[in-house]
């Protein structure tokens, strides 16, 4: 099992709108078609205008495949065209959980 992390910074002022668009439009579609949603996170102290996401699969494959069918759904485009323009940078990591760890 692969944990993904993705961190998005978000331009200045734009967080509470590129929240609200995810919950009612993006997040519908894809606890639809990817894996197990783990949370939705913002920044509060240090670093801001930051969201984080935390999802897990089964392995790479299983997170490429249904990625794939995500990116080819009409409605994700349609999301996307939403947000276009809020997001400044990106970022993804992959974490595997340790032996003891509450996920695995």
């Amino acid at each position: 099992m692969i944990v993904e992390e993705r961190d998005y910074r978000i331009k200045t002022g734009k967080t509470a709108e590129f929240v609200g668009l995810y919950e009612e439009h993006g997040l519908p579609i894809q606890l639809e078609l990817l894996g197990t949603f783990h949370g939705y996170f913002i920044s509060e102290v240090g670093d801001l205008n930051h969201v984080v996401a935390l999802w897990s699969y089964q392995s790479l494959d299983d997170r490429q495949a249904r990625r794939d069918r995500m990116q080819a759904d009409p409605r994700w485009k349609d999301y996307l065209k939403r947000v276009e323009g809020l997001i400044e940078t990106q970022q993804n990591r992959f974490l595997r959980p340790t032996r003891f760890s509450p996920i695995r």
